[in-house]
């Protein structure tokens, strides 16, 4: 006989989840492991939600398993550690809809509680506020690691960020921290005032203004490509300086067509997805000493199903963040 998901493990949880493909979210009951040698327990008190939790509640990628809890951005308090965790000043980032060693499915930061190998558990410095560094989990070390990885962090580079969404809006935070010249490339004209004023990018491009893209030119040592709509990627190619490097952080649901043609001069195309503990940890850090955190909106557990059809629309400036630690009881 299986084991309902309250009945597998010791730990009682509560969250919501989605049951099938139609990504509907309710309350659901089921169970976390107990706090093994090394791991951390800790009481959710926020998590942000990603657009691949869109993609996942709706099996948009044929890859979930329901019933599933959705969240990977995910901040708490520490209630207990293992009896062979070395720090115990902890926060996390996690992950859901995969299988544990007992073949147990994984459930995400949707929910009250999570247990947690401490290798896999991020140290919140005390200055960041937990609700705006929740999607730095995710947005802020998929943007972090491709400007570090592909060198395109020397003070003075000249880098494009497309797309000024949930990963845009901090890839231009983090690509300012770090000294850079930052071009803001979208499809919006009415964006332009946010992306200089607000976020301090130094200019605006609008990608569907031939004149604009003409003159820009050959001016770009990198892009990092936000977008996860389909859009043409010769215009971006035509930016980048000799030894360019065009860095896909968005997930299209489709191909998107690469005319090869375009990668004249050396130039690079590459994508970039997440990023590892370490470097996450410095990405923590590193938005600690600079004051960077997502812009979100805080949302109570509720309202989560139209937090999620906006989220689809694009209607979100620019993260939603559920406020679990005081909304989610409430939901009972």
């Amino acid at each position: 006989m299986v084991a309902s998901p309250e009945q597998e493990h010791p730990r009682k949880a509560f969250g919501w989840a989605a049951r099938d493909a139609s990504g509907v979210l309710s309350p659901f009951k089921f169970s976390r492991r107990g706090t093994g040698e090394k791991d951390v327990t800790f009481k959710v008190l926020y998590c942000g939600i990603c657009h691949s939790d869109l993609h996942m509640v709706k099996n948009e990628w044929g890859i979930s398993t329901y019933p599933l809890v959705p969240g990977h951005e995910i901040v708490g308090e520490v209630t207990e550690v293992g009896s062979q965790v070395q720090n115990s000043k902890l926060e996390t980032k996690s992950t859901y809809g995969a299988k544990y060693s007992d073949g147990t499915i994984t459930y995400g930061g949707y929910s009250d509680v999570m247990v947690a190998d401490e290798h896999f558990v991020i140290r919140i410095p005390d200055n960041l506020p937990l609700d705006g560094a929740a999607p730095l989990l995710c947005a802020g070390i998929t943007t972090y690691s491709p400007l570090r990885y592909f060198g395109l962090d020397k003070p003075g580079m000249h880098v494009g960020v497309v797309g000024l969404g949930g990963l845009g809006h901090v890839a231009v935070k983090f690509a300012k921290a770090l000294g850079l010249e930052v071009t803001a490339i979208s499809t919006s004209p009415n964006k332009k005032d946010e992306a200089i004023k607000h976020l301090g990018a130094d200019s605006f491009l609008v990608s569907r203004d031939l004149d604009q893209m003409q003159a820009a030119m050959g001016t770009l040592d990198g892009i990092i490509d936000t977008v996860s709509a389909v859009h043409p990627l010769p215009p971006l190619i035509s930016l980048l300086k000799v030894n360019g490097k065009l860095v896909m952080v968005g997930a299209p649901e489709k191909p998107l067509e690469l005319p090869v043609f375009s990668f004249d001069h050396g130039k690079i195309l590459a994508g970039s997805n997440i990023g590892g503990i370490k470097e996450t940890q410095e990405m923590i850090d590193f938005a600690a000493k600079h004051n960077i955190t997502a812009d979100i909106e805080v949302i109570p557990i509720d309202y989560l199903n139209t937090a999620m059809e906006r989220l689809a629309k694009g209607d979100v400036r620019y993260r939603f963040v559920i406020d679990i630690g005081n909304t989610l009881t409430s939901a009972t």
